[in-house]
């Protein structure tokens, strides 16, 4: 396979695409990583299910106070004007539509918009989490991960095999390759890492890329 974005690299691209002033929900784990790249001169206001509105990145090793903490359970810094809450507010938040973006993380997308993120079948440890409430609360739903599994099989799908977290939700992807919207029930090409031939891309990919427009270079700085 060609070169590919790093974690951090796809948490960059995806950081990128937050407007000024929105209101944003992690998903725990991978996710997390985003907070960590806001382009300058914007900020977004970053919201955790467990009741805090307005928390900054991770703080430095040894820095930690253990009393604020994200819902996965990392420590987090806190900026000016963080409003803290209970964890019913916080989900009256998400079921109200207050979240203009969640960025989640998945072990399958369909070209539908369908995600697959809590449960890797009858030998996983079921975690649905707050999963659930964001992705049809959020306005918009984005995903970050990786393009292929760990043995390479697709992880965008023509339909999931996978327990669903949410149908018809997902708008946009970024992969280690690609950036891939959704649109009309099919994955929109819109950008790929520019080592990588569409033939290349395609064969990764286990559903149609479709293309409506240019398709651009998918650059990231070396992070």
């Amino acid at each position: 396979m060609s070169t590919k974005l790093t974690s951090t690299q796809i948490a960059w691209r995806a950081a990128q695409d937050i407007a000024d002033g929105a209101y944003v929900n992690l998903g725990i784990g991978f996710p997390e990583m985003v907070a960590k790249f806001q382009p300058p001169g914007r900020e977004a206001i970053f919201h955790t299910e467990n009741g805090i509105l307005g928390f900054g990145e991770a703080p430095a090793a040894g820095e930690e106070d253990w009393d604020l903490i994200n819902a996965g359970k990392k420590a987090v810094t806190l900026k000016p004007g963080t409003a803290f809450f209970h964890h019913a507010d916080s989900f009256a938040m998400v079921r109200g539509g207050h979240l203009d973006v969640a960025i989640l993380g998945a072990y399958e997308v369909a070209e539908t918009g369908d995600l697959a993120n809590w449960s890797t079948g009858p030998k996983g440890v079921p975690a649905v989490g707050g999963a659930m409430d964001l992705v049809h609360g959020a306005k918009r739903v984005a995903v970050i991960t990786e393009h292929v599994t760990k043995d390479g099989k697709p992880k965008l799908v023509k339909r999931c095999s996978l327990p669903l977290t949410g149908v018809a939700c997902v708008t946009r992807i970024y992969t280690s390759l690609a950036v891939i919207d959704i649109e009309n029930g099919h994955f929109v090409l819109r950008e790929k890492l520019p080592s990588l031939s569409l033939d290349e891309l395609q064969a990764l990919t286990g559903a149609e890329l479709h293309q409506d427009g240019p398709v651009f270079d998918l650059i990231v700085p070396e992070l």
